[in-house]
């Protein structure tokens, strides 16, 4: 397999092409490859260039503070020109978060679907003027359009939200395939439906020249279908529930929420969403016919109190770590008019995303302490809607490519697709399958054969902190996991330098590093660290030294000994004031 990840380290960090070359073919990641989420792939044909999504992935706890992180568009700068249309294949935020982020440097249509369009609007549409000034081209998920002369063909796909799409792009040595999320469902929900018959007249009446395929779950083997659906695990529930029902799941995952609608209706339950702009979210998708309640079966929290629990489905939706956020302040009772009984029933269909893993084992702990009967729905129970094995041998097996690229997934998953898709011997080798890293070209050359020398564009994680965009730097990210780790200790002391004396005793204060009742000890400890360390530093007639170089002396010390002396490495922040600057003393 072509893989030049390991020889340009070096190259990928410090030269990096500001275009990839005057090739007629070029496909790069600036997201999405050897990681989850944050996917965004750049195609190229003649002098055209083409954006397919431009999401986000959630930070791990290594990287406190940070909201989210978005691809490097810096690559993006150098052919804004020439990018003629933004391509986003579905409505989750790994394939659309970071559209107001990219809106800043390409001014491009947004090519999606009504439901794709009514989620970018219903999220995050409002937080961005960019989003509510963008130009959006609405198509239907198995459309033929032309985009500046250039002829694309999409199909639609069965994923967890309705309208995805996967797309053929003609090419003059045959289609560029980009299938995006997908699995083989022959029997899914209205608006779900995988478009088999015209993926089968794409694969017949055209070349295949590269093949663009999913990768998160090519290591899982068979099919996902029927395993990805609920309603087989939670309907006796709704049959025979002992009190109120909860259902915990993404406000991005239309299938199985309407699942969850669909038992509902069928045994006369009340669906009650909770959370305000949740709601507001249901009332925009059901303006476009999608998760659509019947007035008859939604109440509002006013009407709690006056139906029976046995008739109460509560729906709590959200994305991310907000989704266990929140169903940890309903079992905190934070949430009035609503408690968790020990008879009710919480359905937690939200297995956690990667970044989300701590927050998302808190949060199914406090469903736990409520003692309500908890019913756990993860990947061993419910398959994501991702393309399994099997899944992906049809795919390949149909468009049978010249050339194969995995996408989406971490390296171990790209790699098990590619060697999935050698395997069926079909004539893919390791020649012609490509599993790349962010940032690096495949481009090919006027006789359609890849170009074989590595050529590196800008790529990496950029960091967005409330609104501050690519400000968070490595020191930072460094100080704030300090803190979360080891808690952080203050002090605060008055010298005098003309005098070389300490005129106060030090206000040392701690958070989230020792509890009240254990930190005398310590603190009479430092106390003397800080006084013997100031008084050596003052009186050292050799050299003068500065207030900030003593206060870095001082936290060197302390670090050292709570180090020895608790095994913690808590943040320390000293502060020391000069009082001769305060008060001068008069040379008189």
């Amino acid at each position: 397999m072509s893989n030049y990840s390991n020889e340009t380290s070096f190259q990928k960090e410090n030269n990096f092409a500001p275009e990839i070359g005057n090739y007629p073919i070029k496909v790069v990641a600036l997201g999405g490859l050897d990681e989850m989420g944050k996917n965004c792939y750049v195609i190229e044909v003649n002098n055209d260039a083409f954006i397919i999504e431009a999401g986000i992935k959630y930070p791990n706890a290594q990287i406190p503070g940070v909201d989210v992180i978005i691809p490097d568009f810096d690559y993006l700068r150098n052919i804004a020109r020439r990018v003629k249309a933004i391509i986003i294949t579905h409505g989750h935020d790994d394939q659309y978060g970071a559209l107001p982020y990219l809106l800043n440097i390409v001014k491009a249509p947004i090519y999606a679907t009504e439901t794709t369009i009514a989620i970018i609007q219903a999220t995050i549409g409002k937080k961005f003027r960019k989003l509510e000034q963008a130009t959006y081209v609405t198509v239907k998920p198995s459309d033929s359009l032309d985009i500046a002369g250039h002829h694309f063909e999409l199909f639609q796909t069965t994923h967890s939200v309705s309208e995805s799409f996967g797309f053929a792009l003609k090419t003059p040595f045959g289609n560029i395939i980009y299938t995006s999320d997908f699995m083989s469902d022959y029997s899914p929900l209205k608006g779900f439906q995988f478009d088999l018959p015209k993926v089968a007249r794409l694969s017949e009446t055209d070349k295949t020249f590269l093949l663009m395929t999913e990768s998160e779950s090519a290591d899982k083997v068979g099919i996902a279908s029927p395993n990805h659906k609920i309603t087989e695990h939670i309907k006796q529930y709704f049959e025979e529930p002992t009190g109120k029902i909860f259902v915990s799941i993404y406000s991005q995952n239309f299938y199985n929420i309407q699942e969850v609608i669909n038992l509902a209706i069928k045994f006369k339950k009340k669906i009650l969403i909770p959370n305000p702009e949740i709601a507001n979210f249901f009332d925009k998708m059901a303006s476009i016919n999608k998760l659509v309640i019947p007035k008859e079966s939604r109440i509002d929290i006013n009407d709690l109190a006056y139906i029976p629990q046995k008739d109460v489905v509560i729906l709590i939706c959200d994305s991310g770590e907000k989704l266990f956020s929140y169903c940890k302040e309903i079992c905190y009772n934070n949430i009035n008019g609503i408690k968790v009984d020990t008879k009710d029933i919480w359905i937690n269909a939200a297995p956690s995303v990667p970044g989300t893993e701590i927050i998302a084992t808190d949060a199914a702990d406090t469903i736990f302490r409520t003692d309500c009967h908890v019913i756990t729905l993860n990947r061993k129970v419910v398959s994501s809607m991702h393309a399994q094995q099997e899944d992906l041998k049809m795919m390949i097996s149909l468009f049978r490519p010249k050339y194969y690229m995995p996408v989406k997934g971490e390296f171990r998953l790209l790699m098990a697709n590619a060697k999935l898709a050698i395997d069926l011997g079909i004539g893919l080798n390791h020649f012609n399958t490509f599993v790349y890293d962010n940032g690096m070209a495949l481009a090919f050359d006027n006789n359609g054969v890849p170009v074989r020398k590595s050529i590196i564009v800008k790529n990496g994680d950029v960091m967005v902190d409330g609104s501050s965009v690519g400000d968070v730097k490595e020191t930072a990210i460094n100080e704030r996991t300090q803190m979360a780790d080891g808690g952080v200790v203050l002090i605060g002391l008055a010298i005098s330098l003309n005098k070389k004396k300490i005129v106060s005793n030090p206000d040392i204060q701690m958070r989230g590093f020792l509890y009240l009742k254990d930190s005398e000890p310590i603190v009479n400890q430092m106390s003397q660290i800080l006084n013997t360390t100031l008084t050596a530093l003052m009186n050292n007639s050799e050299k003068s030294i500065s207030l900030l170089d003593m206060e870095r002396k001082i936290n060197d010390k302390l670090s050292k000994f709570l180090l020895k002396e608790t095994n913690k490495e808590p943040m320390i922040l000293t502060n020391l004031l000069n009082v001769d600057e305060l008060n001068p003393i008069d040379p008189k």
